[in-house]
């Protein structure tokens, strides 16, 4: 075994493990903001939403961001078209309301949870397999220090332990890399699940609203223009009609 080849596959395994840092640190930043992003949203959304003083009011918030605020307007638009009436005859629209409403609720936040646990996995990765791909580039090297002491014929102490102490550096560098990488992605799970929380507790929130409500968030006043006027049309028919039987039962 070459000394060249020795130190290459020691140096390729120790930018590796530089790589694997990059990246860990890397998403721990991205993932940091995202969260901290989602819990400033979250707080605001919520803030709104509760302190409006009906769902009606509440549907017309603007400039909202955030999971909750995503998961609320699939809720709103899901409650407008079934309040709306929809003579759509598919599998989709098969469920009662509130059936519907949920399951597009739940949907919505299955959604949230996969943008959430976007980066994990690698993280998971690198923290698992960081340790080992260190420990190989040290076995590797101490491999070739010991080739390279046994052509020297000389197993005295300063000849042993520069090659074998720069072996174990890879070992090091590889706990180094994988401990943030485990730290951060436990942190993280622990964040989503409190995030996943917050949604589950609001979904069923939501839904206790909209049932309170009727399912009506509140229609256009065309429309409720249209409906009253069809219900006074249908009133003064039956008024007719009445009347036209009574004059009937009287000529009899």
């Amino acid at each position: 075994m070459s000394d060249i080849a020795t130190n290459s596959i020691v140096s390729i395994t120790l930018d590796l493990l530089i790589a694997a840092s990059v990246v860990t640190w890397t998403l721990i930043l991205i993932k940091g903001i995202q969260h901290l992003r989602i819990a400033l949203h979250n707080r605001d959304f919520s803030k709104q939403f509760w302190h409006a003083p009906n769902i009606v009011a509440a549907s017309r918030l603007e400039d909202i961001k955030g999971p909750a605020a995503r998961v609320a307007g699939v809720g709103f638009v899901t409650l407008t078209e079934t309040d709306g009436g929809t003579t759509t005859h598919d599998l989709e629209h098969t469920w009662d309301r509130q059936e519907l409403l949920d399951r597009r609720l739940r949907q919505q936040m299955q959604k949230e949870r996969g943008s959430l646990e976007n980066g994990l996995a690698v993280l998971a990765t690198i923290g698992s397999i960081s340790p080992f791909v260190g420990l190989f580039g040290t076995v590797w090297g101490i491999m070739g220090a010991l080739t390279s002491i046994s052509k020297s014929g000389s197993a005295s102490l300063d000849v042993v332990a520069g090659p074998i102490g720069e072996a174990l550096i890879a070992t090091a560098i590889g706990i180094a890399v994988a401990v943030p990488a485990v730290v951060a992605y436990n942190f993280f799970i622990r964040r989503n699940k409190v995030v996943w929380a917050f949604l589950d507790d609001f979904a069923i929130d939501f839904v206790h609203l909209a049932l309170k409500s009727g399912f009506v968030i509140g229609r256009s006043n065309a429309t409720q223009t249209a409906r009253t006027q069809d219900n006074q049309s249908n009133k003064t028919t039956a008024q007719a009609i009445s009347n036209d039987d009574q004059f009937a039962v009287e000529a009899a």
